[in-house]
């Protein structure tokens, strides 16, 4: 039976339980996930963090978005976004037939400042503007590239390539993500660009990480740091490795692994003293406001939410920081603060996410398992709770 609209990622879990014919006492041994938290969580009164989600996805051998139920198609189908998946898919399948005789590409420098703006729209998640003008920009630039190959070329194509991945990814859809990196990695080869293929590791590091698969984003990390290392030294590569160690502390905090998580934001830390902010060296917004963003995110990954709820305390976001990164924080902020018992301010993160980037924040799994903690105790939150709750599908 497909998930349904008003469906928590509990009876979810519990309808691929009952399909392996498990009980929930035989799914907490596989999983080693307490008793309580299977039976919690298939009753909708807690949250399922990422790693719980991962580890019982992984001891049932289902797709970490069967539990989540990504993509979540009613309020895709709503915002008149679901029919921009497939041209995009098939605009990355023609990659390697060559120039296509129907279509003039523009000069190169338009294509380029036309990938740059792409990345821009993203990162100010105005995702279904990104989405609607992305597959005839990748068909044009791939016509471009073939027809007179060069490494800016390729580089273009590669952005372009990243983007589909952005977009998959803020949607929802994790096999068209990797069908996009896997493209990057081509264009990035042709371009002889080592830069290129470990921010591809970084991406596909992640994917993973969504995937529950901790010890295979940890190495693809590993990959990306080496592959970085092939390109010479400068202000570029620092911003890459930097980002590349903020993504190892947070699969290795995901992990349980503190020593490690820790070791890969120290030495994010010293790079970002070095390179100061770079929000647009490949978009990534490396830099030290980055590095205090993730200690955040690991700090909730290990459940030291106090913790994580003081630094974030701390934390000063500059005003023109990329709103996909804020609205993130906010909801990673939330988690936080849910898990600390603090459920109204929990609450206004979430709010505040969805102000800032309403379309990334409707479409975020994480937002929805809060929700779903926050709706068991909704004496605790304003009236504006159900108007929320509704807007993301609950």
């Amino acid at each position: 039976m497909p998930p349904q609209i008003h469906e928590h990622t509990g009876v979810r879990l519990a309808r691929a339980r009952k399909d392996r014919k498990l009980t929930q006492r035989e799914l907490s041994e596989l999983s080693h996930v307490s008793y309580s938290t299977v039976t919690k969580v298939e009753q909708g009164v807690m949250a399922a963090s990422p790693q719980v989600i991962g580890a019982l996805a992984r001891a049932l051998s289902v797709p970490t978005t069967d539990l989540t139920g990504q993509p979540y198609l009613e309020e895709l189908r709503k915002d008149q976004l679901d029919g921009l998946i497939e041209p995009i898919r098939q605009a990355l399948d023609v990659y390697d037939l060559g120039p296509d005789p129907d279509i003039t590409p523009r000069p190169l420098n338009m294509l380029t400042t036309a990938s740059e703006k792409l990345c821009a729209l993203v990162r100010a998640t105005n995702i279904k503007q990104a989405a609607s003008s992305l597959p005839s920009l990748i068909q044009e630039t791939t016509t471009a590239a073939h027809s007179n190959p060069s490494d800016d070329a390729w580089r273009t194509l590669a952005s372009m390539y990243r983007t589909a991945y952005d977009v998959a990814t803020k949607l929802g859809y994790v096999d068209l993500c990797m069908v996009a990196l896997d493209r990057m990695e081509w264009a990035a080869q042709r371009a002889s660009d080592p830069l290129l293929s470990s921010m591809r590791q970084y991406m596909r590091a992640l994917s993973h990480l969504r995937l529950g698969q901790y010890g295979t984003g940890s190495r693809l990390i590993r990959l990306g740091l080496s592959t970085a290392d092939q390109a010479g030294a400068c202000r570029e590569r620092n911003v890459v490795t930097g980002q590349l160690h903020l993504g190892g502390a947070v699969i290795a905090a995901r992990a349980q692994d503190e020593d490690a998580a820790n070791g890969y934001l120290a030495e994010a830390e010293r790079l970002a003293k070095i390179t100061g902010p770079a929000e647009r060296v490949h978009w990534l917004s490396f830099g030290p406001t980055n590095v205090k963003v993730h200690r955040v995110s690991v700090l909730t990954e290990l459940d030291q939410y106090p913790e994580a709820v003081r630094s974030a305390d701390k934390l000063k976001l500059p005003e023109a920081w990329p709103k996909s990164r804020v609205a993130h924080h906010h909801a990673e902020v939330a988690r936080a603060l849910l898990w600390s018992g603090q459920t109204k301010a929990a609450f206004g993160e979430l709010q505040e996410a969805r102000r800032i980037a309403p379309q990334q924040t409707r479409y975020n799994p994480q937002v929805r398992e809060t929700m779903t903690a926050l709706s068991a105790a909704r004496r605790a939150v304003p009236n504006s709770f159900s108007n929320f709750a509704a807007w993301i599908g609950m």
